[in-house]
């Protein structure tokens, strides 16, 4: 039997990825759960996926899940790059490349996928901690 290394495990970093819905931020996943250069979906709210991605500079991007020209959810899978200083996610399935600050495909202008603003917010446990260690060493 082999098992899994523990440095797979996502590590909690007190840190949340949150998406702005609407008029109000979604908690999608512990900013340790992305891997720079790697794609994590997240279910919404209402039933809907988005793609997340952190690049290797700590940047955050949300995308919409569904491949536009599928229909399938999968650009979370996909690889990511950059092409002339944007970053994208290209298709797993037909390699269309789309902007992860714009949604624009880069091989198509007239599609796009809908974008999200994310944000990594500091967990209030994490913040609670911190105080805590401050006030002892402070004492």
């Amino acid at each position: 039997m082999t098992l899994a290394p523990e440095t797979l495990a996502p590590e909690t970093t007190g840190l949340e990825v949150r998406l702005r819905l609407t008029d109000d931020w979604f908690t999608a996943c512990d900013l340790g759960a992305l891997l720079p250069g790697r794609g994590v979906a997240a279910l919404l709210p209402d039933g809907g996926q988005v793609a997340l991605f952190r690049d290797r500079d700590g940047g955050l991007y949300a995308i919409d899940n569904r491949d536009p020209f599928t229909g399938a959810a999968v650009l979370s899978r996909g690889l990511t790059g950059t092409h002339r200083g944007r970053p994208f996610v290209a298709s797993p399935l037909l390699k269309q490349r789309f902007d992860l600050t714009t949604g624009e495909c880069l091989d198509d202008a007239a599609m796009r996928v809908q974008t999200y603003q994310v944000k990594a917010v500091q967990t209030a446990q994490a913040a609670q901690a911190a105080q805590a260690v401050n006030a002892v060493n402070t004492a």
